[in-house]
């Protein structure tokens, strides 16, 4: 999709392409591969999409800017209204990316829904995935809702057979028994639930979590902290010096999960 909107000018120079960091690690390597620069605005502290920033970082070179909510691996969610302004404040002849890979999981009422975007602005494009609530990660499947206008250009630089025939069967067959998908998404959201409130009675600071996963500030500390989880079979994602992401799991792991947080001192654990 990047390649389609995105890339570099007949001046030789580098389109712009940007979004909020961290953000999904997928980012960096496709706006590369596009040929474009990846303009990164770091997240609020308490790992929300800094919008504001992002506006003010649109130049005549911006070409496309990517929103992920929930924000993966740190959780919180766009809210509507301020989704709303943000797409109004950029031109519109800029592709605006709702990326929505863990929709499913989101509770929060306020929370911006991409179709409802894609209905009233002709420059928003939305994805979504069977990776994550329908458990067809590997698989490869998903899809984009955008304007016909936007479509055309997609369809035109599409990789041909990108999705095999057993992934559009499992898809189908997926949607065919939704209400499945429904029941496991809700188990897992009433864990989360469960493992956020243990956090926060533990004095850790969690960020809003909307997804599949609760995401821990650990900074310098994160290496040692997936070290020591895999220590405990449990296995968890440290990104750099930044945070750890934790996917919920089975209730009999989340436990032992808050069993190590409860006995880990090393700053910043507590809020």
């Amino acid at each position: 999709m990047l390649a389609t909107f995105a890339g570099q000018n007949d001046d030789g120079k580098a389109d712009e392409v940007i979004y909020a960091w961290r953000s999904f690690e997928a980012y960096p390597i496709c706006v590369g591969l596009a040929g474009a620069e990846s303009v990164r605005i770091p997240l609020t502290a308490d790992g929300r999409h800094d919008l504001e920033a992002m506006a003010a970082a649109v130049t005549a070179r911006t070409k496309v800017i990517l929103l992920c909510t929930p924000n993966n691996p740190t959780g919180p969610i766009l809210a509507t209204r301020e989704t709303e302004s943000f797409i109004k404040s950029v031109p519109a002849d800029v592709v605006v990316v709702i990326d929505e890979a863990y929709q499913e999981f989101v509770r929060a009422e306020d929370a911006v829904d991409g179709i409802a975007m894609y209905r009233k602005y002709p420059n928003v494009v939305v994805l979504r995935t069977f990776s994550k609530a329908h458990g067809l990660a590997g698989l490869r499947v998903g899809y984009s809702v955008s304007n016909p206008e936007l479509t055309q250009h997609l369809r035109v630089a599409a990789t041909p057979f990108s999705v095999s025939q057993i992934a559009e069967k499992a898809a189908v067959t997926s949607l065919q028994h939704y209400d499945q998908v429904v029941e496991r998404v809700q188990s897992l959201v009433d864990e989360r639930q469960r493992v956020t409130a243990g956090l926060k009675e533990l004095g850790w600071f969690v960020p809003d979590a909307q997804g599949n996963f609760v995401w821990l500030n650990l900074g310098e500390n994160s290496s040692e902290f997936a070290a020591l989880a895999g220590e405990h079979a449990l296995s968890v994602r440290a990104f750099g010096e930044e945070g750890v992401r934790v996917s919920i799991g089975e209730p009999e792991a989340n436990t032992r999960f808050l069993e190590l947080c409860a006995n880990y001192t090393k700053p910043p654990r507590r809020s």
